[in-house]
């Protein structure tokens, strides 16, 4: 079956974006149906971030030494709907330890490894006109939203197996979707062997240019950490209804939406990859200044929106700047780096989040924006125009 191949990324990512908001919210209250305590939840669902950190790059590596990116995506897709499936069959701690730890390996690489193939598909052309990866990105974090409502409508408080069966429908779709997303074709032969993979991973990070990325995207997608964690409690406290909690949290993800199917493909072109990272980190160093010295509504209301520029915008920005510094055989693996670098960071910070928004309360997320004051200058001096690239040389 031919299909453009926009419509087969659209249709990837869906899917996939899709499983990930059936499942991601309702995962510690399944554990709690099957009858863990807190402890053990928590250490479920910690044990599967530790998984996810080491899996990613392994999985990654891997897929470009047999450079076969799409059969791997598929595998590790349909591994992943298994071990969903039988997390409903697993009883008791250990075995379902087990299992999330299997699940949480299998889906490591999946967004790192799609984002390798759509990013080295870089522009296909779709009635003639350009289509950016933004459109393609935009698409997934809409699925994601829709995934969450209607899951929303089809379970029960006490009842979550339909959280697992859609979940792992939407992972065999996208793994069957892998079958009509176009083949990468790359003007290098496959690797030879594992040693020299070794030696093409330490001459990508080599590249003081994919270095600086790694650092940048790691402090503000970091940044982010005591939002995520805290910003529900702190807004709450200060009297904030849930419905207009869910209003402001919803501002976020439709910014992040706009940016990756409008503004931001458009705004890269006219300031490049650098000024679009500059952008990001001064866009995060006014959102949590707000978000630490107000709980406004009308205030918390005008920054929220900028999410789509601390988010969305960077990774169209780091998705540019990658496209043209790595060579094709070793997307998944700069990918991969790319996420790991983020998820360490950002699991450090929510762990120190507790303690800072313990001690210090709302003043907690000035040291945030201080991350993104720290970005600031790196991203300016250090990111490129990608146009202004000479390619991939710097790897031969």
């Amino acid at each position: 079956m031919r299909v453009p191949g926009p419509v087969a990324y659209i249709a990837l990512y869906a899917a996939l974006y899709a499983a990930f908001g059936v499942a991601s919210p309702f995962w510690p209250r399944f554990f709690e149906t099957r009858a863990l305590t807190p402890e053990q939840i928590g250490l479920i669902l910690a044990a599967a971030l530790l998984a996810r950190l080491v899996a990613g790059p392994l999985v990654g590596m891997f897929a470009d030494f047999l450079q076969s990116l799409r059969l791997v995506l598929a595998f590790c897709a349909a591994l992943a709907a298994a071990t969903a499936a039988a997390l409903l069959w697993a009883d008791g701690f250990w075995l379902l330890l087990l299992v999330a730890l299997v699940q949480a390996a299998a889906l490591a690489p999946t967004t790192s490894i799609a984002d390798a193939l759509s990013v080295n598909a870089a522009r296909p052309q779709l009635a003639g006109r350009p289509f950016e990866y933004g459109w393609i990105r935009g698409a997934a974090s809409a699925a994601f939203v829709c995934g969450t409502l209607l899951i929303g409508q089809l379970i029960t408080s006490t009842d979550l197996t339909r959280v697992i069966w859609l979940n792992a429908a939407l992972l065999v779709a996208a793994a069957g979707t892998t079958a009509l997303v176009p083949r990468v074709s790359t003007p290098s032969a496959p690797h030879s062997g594992a040693s020299q993979l070794a030696s093409e991973v330490r001459g990508l990070l080599g590249i003081a240019r994919f270095r600086i990325l790694i650092l940048v995207s790691a402090l503000i997608y970091g940044s982010h950490a005591m939002h995520d964690a805290f910003a529900v409690i702190r807004w709450s406290n200060a009297g904030i209804d849930t419905s207009v909690i869910s209003v402001l949290w919803s501002e976020a993800v439709a910014a992040e939406v706009i940016v990756f199917f409008l503004i931001g493909p458009a705004l890269l072109n006219r300031i490049g990859a650098r000024g679009a990272a500059a952008l990001a980190a001064a866009a995060g160093i006014i959102r949590w200044s707000v978000a630490g010295t107000t709980t406004s509504v009308a205030a918390l209301a005008m920054v929220q929106p900028l999410h789509g520029l601390t988010f969305a915008l960077l990774h169209l920005s780091c998705m540019r700047l990658m496209a043209a510094l790595v060579p094709a055989r070793m997307a998944a693996t700069a990918q991969a780096i790319y996420a790991f670098g983020s998820g360490v960071v950002t699991a450090a910070l929510t762990l120190l989040s507790g303690l800072f928004y313990a001690r210090y309360g709302g003043g907690a997320f000035v040291a945030m924006a201080v991350l993104c004051g720290l970005a600031l200058p790196l991203a300016w001096f250090g990111f490129t125009d990608a146009r202004d690239i000479s390619a991939r040389a710097e790897l031969r």
